[in-house]
């Protein structure tokens, strides 16, 4: 009797063969990837054939490689040449194409020539969690977070990176030639060739000063005053910590804070978020079909203009307002110490004064209010408030937009709590899944589709992980 199980003998030949399908058990994740795609209208999408080659050979239908980019983004292969061997080896993709192993520069073709159908499968996959009723929550959290590019720090240039760059090569053009007077002061051999290494290391030098010196001019006259060398639409992204920061993009993202959907995304160049707040909301309320959508956001998305473009569209905004009084910082009241009078249109100050009306401006495009009193001079609390002869309050005239923000986040003192846990953990995951380079693809569309491919995927893996893949395949049947 042997002690251990022992397997089939590889050479055993076989009367009946086994099927593919006999690998694939019914609530495989890859039955899923198969049956989404077949009940995609790909025409309608804006899927294309792929090209025949010169031979007049056949092309592969975009069904079979969008199955396998979507299988490999779930199994976290995103590489065509990985997904290359993956086609001819892995039992359940050669379930899934049909035994078919494209090239990878047909597959990698593919994700370059469809990038806007391939977005459009993705929105699609949302709609279909909106009928299944997984959007019924109403409220989504709206956060962005910086993504690596193929682009390394030393091949991005900015005006403070090549003046930085510049006092570098000028430090060590100053220490060769200390090294050079030393070497000339010496007869021996060593110091001869010494001599020698430090004169080529400075013509080493002084032909990276005048590189540098030229990049200085093209980054001058840049429209944004950066220039990225291998993807051209890459920028610096500052992050939290110090010398921390990154050549990348920035990917916005809507989360269904119930079931932690992705319901929108975009990827863009912009080092901030403060202009991304009412676009990536009216998406997310397209996309979830609240008309009455409740978004939370941090700080970084604070925007009068923003805040109040979502009002006028019904999406109620939760974000706390940036701490930037200078006045506070310094130990004075702020301007959220005063407390506004509609009825009175006038304002009341820590000492109890009312501060009127005097007269209205536009500063930048918006219409400000100005306030104050002349009781300030005889105020005993006045070191606390202003060192000026008077202290003056400026009201914008939607600032009551702003009130009713404050209002829901004092309502709600765990908004940001729930932001948190709902949309943080989402970018973990994907980071997480693409690994340490995050992005293969360069140039801004392409990144935007291979971004698509991976929210799709992971939508797919929680709308699996929900539902169980024997109800989700029924829903898409029917």
């Amino acid at each position: 009797m042997a002690r251990f199980v022992l397997g089939a003998d590889r050479h055993q030949v076989t009367l009946l063969p086994d099927r593919l399908d006999d690998y694939v058990s019914e609530d495989n994740p890859v039955r899923v990837v198969d049956l989404f795609v077949d009940e995609l209208d790909l025409a309608a999408l804006g899927f294309a054939g792929v090209r025949p080659a010169a031979t007049g050979r056949p092309g592969y239908h975009p069904a079979t490689l969008l199955k396998l980019y979507l299988y490999g983004y779930l199994n976290q292969v995103s590489s065509s040449r990985r997904l290359e061997r993956e086609a001819g080896r892995n039992v359940e993709l050669m379930w899934l194409t049909g035994r078919l192993a494209p090239d990878f520069k047909t597959i990698a073709d593919f994700r370059r020539d469809n990038g806007p159908a391939i977005q459009a499968a993705c929105r699609q996959f949302v709609v279909l969690c909106r009928q299944l009723g997984l959007l019924a929550g109403g409220v989504v959290a709206l956060d962005g977070s910086r993504f690596k590019a193929v682009n390394a720090r030393d091949r991005n240039f900015t005006p403070a990176a090549v003046r930085r760059r510049i006092e570098q090569v000028e430090a060590s053009i100053a220490r060769y030639l200390a090294a050079l007077d030393t070497a000339d002061r010496q007869e021996d051999e060593i110091a001869r060739v010494r001599k020698v290494r430090v004169a080529e290391r400075l013509d080493a030098l002084r032909t990276r000063m005048r590189e540098l010196q030229a990049m200085e001019r093209l980054v001058e006259a840049a429209p944004d005053r950066q220039i990225s060398l291998t993807d051209p639409d890459a920028r610096a992204m500052a992050t939290s910590g110090k010398g921390t920061g990154m050549v990348g993009y920035n990917v916005q993202a809507v989360v269904d804070a119930e079931h932690h959907l992705i319901v929108a995304h975009a990827v863009t160049n912009v080092r901030h978020d403060r202009n991304q707040l009412a676009h990536m909301s009216r998406q997310g309320q397209a996309a979830t079909g609240h008309e009455a959508l409740s978004v939370l956001a941090d700080r970084g998305y604070f925007s009068g203009e923003e805040i109040l473009a979502c009002e006028r569209v019904g999406i109620a905004v939760t974000l706390p307002k940036p701490l930037t009084s200078g006045a506070k910082a310094e130990g004075r009241f702020g301007k959220q110490d005063f407390v506004y009078e509609p009825e009175a249109d006038a304002y009341r100050c820590p000492a109890g004064e009312r501060l009127s009306y005097r007269y209205t401006n536009v500063e930048g495009g918006l219409t400000l209010r100005r306030y104050w009193t002349t009781a300030c001079q005889g105020c005993a609390i006045k070191a606390r408030c202003t060192p000026a002869k008077e202290r003056r309050v400026t009201r914008w005239e939607h600032e009551a937009v702003l009130e009713a923000v404050q209002r829901r986040l004092d309502e709600y003192p765990h908004a940001m709590r729930t932001r948190r846990q709902t949309v943080e953990h989402v970018f973990g995951t994907l980071k997480g899944w693409m690994g340490a380079p995050h992005f293969r693809m360069r140039r801004l569309k392409n990144v935007a589709t291979e971004m698509s491919l991976q929210v799709l995927a992971y939508n797919l893996k929680r709308v699996i992980a929900i539902l169980g893949t024997g109800p989700l395949l029924t829903a898409l049947r029917a």
